[in-house]
């Protein structure tokens, strides 16, 4: 069940959309090659606005089409109704490119785009990427969907990335998203055997789970929100095993809470990690590095280096690298850290973000480097 939009744009000389008699005619070849799919169409309001004009028009079923004209020279056609699970569609994308390509060659328009039907609804289809673009995934079902003290938690079934988690209409990790683990604990490259190692968030349960497999001596993991590994360890156990299950072993142990009360904690009793990660909020696309979310990143960083050990690391993810200014802000931020520190990076194609993914190693410099 959803209501469909469908979105078509055409442009033209600007001059046709200001001459009334003009618009008036394009408006009626609108309505005749309109009504060659959605008979009974009509007329029921129009209107000269700031910047052009609209009119409405409806069809039986509840359709609801806008012609919208702007001076600029764009006209837009809108066609909005609503489509229960078992209904054809009221136009087809087939269709939709035929009215389209009719109304450009009969109107001698510059140029025409239709775009397949935007299925809006309980099952949400359609989710950002970091630079602001959407993207539509192949969603057929929504698993869990609750709202705790924190966020908005939902697990959606995608038939080609699998079960996928998304928190306040954010995609975080997906059945098929292995790499993207592997690329923030840098698999193959670091060492856990035997070290100590903190996790900041981790809710999914997916970094604990993959930890776990190096045999390292402990690791504790710091979640707020305990919604979230229900609903993964509920859904998503093909990631992150039976360990949010469990929550405690002799090696691991799941702490529920804000991650800044127990670093403060561990601060005050000088615990130290070989590793600490930040698996807690994206770098956030911003024209400068103030607000809320980039004080707590930079909480977070000097917290963690207050607990790690001499030769420990700092491992997180980053943004997208289509957000390249977000990145080098947060490599500012790394350069003017209480501990002068040095850094590497690397990326991985992640299947749910459909986009290439940086990901941060942190560590202090070296007496030697600091020397030179």
């Amino acid at each position: 069940m959803s209501a469909n939009s469908v979105l078509l744009d055409f442009s033209l000389d600007p001059t046709r959309i200001s001459d009334e008699v003009s618009r008036k005619d394009i408006v009626k070849i609108c309505k005749e090659h309109l009504e060659k799919y959605l008979t009974g169409l009509k007329l029921i309001y129009d209107m000269l606005t700031d910047d052009g004009y609209l009119c409405i028009l409806n069809a039986p079923g509840a359709v609801v089409i806008t012609i919208r004209f702007f001076n600029q020279g764009l006209i837009t056609i809108n066609i909005e109704y609503y489509r229960a699970e078992c209904e054809e569609p009221k136009i087809s994308f087939e269709q939709t490119r035929e009215l389209e390509n009719g109304l450009v060659q009969i109107l001698k328009l510059n140029h025409g785009q239709s775009l397949p039907a935007l299925q809006r609804g309980p099952v949400t289809k359609y989710f950002p990427t970091a630079d602001e673009r959407v993207i539509e995934y192949d969603i057929d079902k929504v698993l869990y969907d609750k709202r705790s003290d924190f966020q908005k938690i939902q697990i959606v079934h995608s038939k080609s990335l699998g079960n996928m988690l998304v928190l306040d209409e954010l995609q975080n990790i997906a059945e098929a998203d292995l790499i993207y683990t592997e690329t923030l604990m840098r698999r193959g490259v670091e060492d856990y055997k035997d070290k100590e190692i903190c996790i900041l968030g981790g809710g999914d349960g997916a970094l604990l789970y993959e930890l776990l497999k190096e045999k390292p001596k402990h690791v504790v993991m710091l979640e707020i929100d305990e919604l979230v590994m229900d609903a993964c360890n509920k859904y998503m156990n093909s990631i992150c095993g039976d360990v949010l299950e469990k929550r405690k072993s002799s090696n691991y142990e799941i702490i529920v809470g804000d991650c800044m009360v127990y670093l403060n904690k561990y601060i005050k009793e000088k615990r130290k990690f070989d590793y600490v990660f930040g698996d807690l909020t994206d770098i956030p696309i911003s024209d400068t590095p103030t607000g809320e979310i980039w004080d707590f990143i930079r909480t977070i960083l000097e917290a963690s280096f207050s607990v790690l050990k001499p030769t420990g690391k700092f491992m997180t993810h980053g943004n997208g690298v289509s957000c390249p200014e977000s990145l080098r802000m947060y490599e500012a931020q790394l350069a003017n850290l209480s501990s002068k520190v040095t850094f590497t990076k690397c990326t991985s194609f992640v299947p749910s973000f459909m986009e290439e993914w940086v990901f941060y190693q942190v560590q202090r410099e070296s007496p030697a480097a600091t020397e030179a």
